[in-house]
């Protein structure tokens, strides 16, 4: 990717992207296929991405960060998704749904504790709202939180929990008062460690594989009341401000798919040859071409225009719903789109595990769906637009 006038890149966001290629090229892609195949989870590649500062690119040095910033948050994890959308996706869930929440809204004592060890790669960090019969509207969650002395009684069934069979820490999120629904939901750090906290069964999975996935099961899990994070009754805005900022880092990575499958389908156009020509000197490939490019470029501008919004966020405290939920929408449906057009491009190969595109493929799908799906996010602009809460 080349630099542009429309966002121009310091040298600090050309460093860090040129790291995050090289080290995808070098680290992750020898390893991709296998660990896809397997559905195991690469805790030595992850470890090594939190050296790098790639778990905590927006942490504060202080908390074991980088201390950069959004945009170099959207380049990086572009860089590492082109290459493998699994790796993509943990490093997406330690640096937005895991430690944003905390950054934003907890104490000096819970961000020393619970986001150092993440953002240098000790640890692994998890978020849990949805459950297996509240998703998009968290309103109908059924597990409870109850105070008791000094600690909260947690209780409940998570699903869905990307990191969920390998993370250290969670942020949770379970009713505390059921009489106001999502008022009455809070956010909660548990570690792993705590009894009471049990690991369901592990989801066996289209796409992303080496991203482990599982629910959570809560019974009778004792956390000091000190890891409440924010106030009783924060949770859904909590949850919802963290949303925005995870699907950026889903925008990010659909847009890492859609270049991918790109580079692979051009590539391919070049050197395949049918009834004495290249396939890409036939217009119906060729146009194809044009489309994915298109789409890649225009979704580029709205995920590095959301990640610039949520930078602006930090001194305006204003809200970034309305790009965050465009960006993610139009590169979750260019990364299908190029996916799919990729394969076809291939032919037969496409449909192989010779090669990586059919793996482009089934990832691209998880990106419609997660962090709100594609009718979640028109949702969302909709009533933005149109001025309806």
């Amino acid at each position: 990717m080349s630099d542009t006038a429309i966002f121009p890149l310091t040298e600090e966001h050309k460093m860090i992207q040129k790291a995050a290629r090289d080290f995808a090229q070098k680290e992750i892609a020898p390893i991709a296929a296998e660990f896809d195949e397997s559905g195991a989870f690469p805790h030595e590649t992850i470890q090594k991405m939190g050296a790098m500062g790639f778990m905590g690119i927006e942490v504060p040095e202080a908390y074991g960060g980088a201390g950069m910033d959004a945009l170099a948050y959207v380049l990086a994890l572009e860089e590492i998704c082109k290459v493998d959308a699994s790796h993509g996706v943990i490093m997406s869930v330690n640096n937005s749904l895991y430690c944003h929440g905390i950054l934003q809204f907890g104490t000096e004592e819970q961000k020393k504790k619970f986001i150092t060890p993440i953002a240098s790669g000790e640890a692994i960090g998890a978020y849990s709202l949805t459950e297996p019969m509240s998703g998009s509207d968290a309103g109908t969650m059924r597990s409870r939180a109850v105070r008791d002395g000094d600690f909260y009684v947690l209780n409940g069934r998570k699903s869905w929990v990307t990191s969920g069979p390998v993370a250290d820490y969670v942020v949770v999120f379970m009713l505390t008062d059921p009489s106001k629904k999502q008022k009455g939901i809070s956010a909660f750090l548990v570690d792993a460690k705590t009894p009471g906290f049990v690991r369901g069964k592990k989801e066996p999975k289209l796409g992303i594989r080496a991203s482990a996935t599982s629910e959570l099961i809560f019974e009778d899990c004792r956390i000091p009341a000190e890891n409440l994070l924010g106030q009783e009754g924060e949770g859904f805005k909590i949850a919802m401000t963290v949303l925005d900022v995870g699907r950026i880092g889903i925008g990010a990575q659909a847009l890492g798919i859609a270049e991918a499958a790109y580079e692979a389908a051009r590539s391919y156009a070049t050197e395949r040859e049918a009834f004495g020509q290249k396939i890409g000197e036939f217009q119906g490939t060729g146009f194809k071409i044009a489309d994915m490019k298109t789409r890649i470029e225009a979704a580029r501008l709205l995920v590095y225009n959301a990640a610039l919004a949520k930078e602006r966020a930090k001194t305006t405290k204003e809200r970034f719903s309305l790009p965050a939920s465009m960006a993610k929408l139009f590169a979750s449906e260019t990364a299908m789109f190029c996916a799919h057009a990729a394969v076809q491009i291939h032919g037969g190969m496409g449909y192989s595990k010779e090669l990586p595109v059919e793996r482009y493929f089934r990832d691209a799908k998880i990106t419609e769906i997660y962090e709100g799906t594609s009718e979640i996010q028109r949702m969302v602009i909709s009533r933005s637009e149109l001025g309806l809460k």
